[in-house]
């Protein structure tokens, strides 16, 4: 069973440091270890990705 983005509880939006990304896309980053798309504004992905043994998460719609 996958868990949900949603499970992690409420979004953790973090600050900023220095200029915003140029493009959208810039926000992403591929997982390492399961190839799943990352966005870096958001904390819950963000900490669950850094865990050793993880499977992507199930996107809230």
């Amino acid at each position: 069973m996958m868990t949900k983005l949603s499970d992690l509880r409420p979004p953790v939006k973090g600050t900023r440091q220095g200029d915003e990304p140029a493009r959208e896309q810039d926000h992403f980053y591929n997982c390492r270890r399961c190839g799943q798309q990352v966005d870096r504004r958001d904390l819950r992905q963000v900490i669950w990705h850094e865990q050793p043994e993880h499977e992507p998460l199930e996107l809230d719609a």
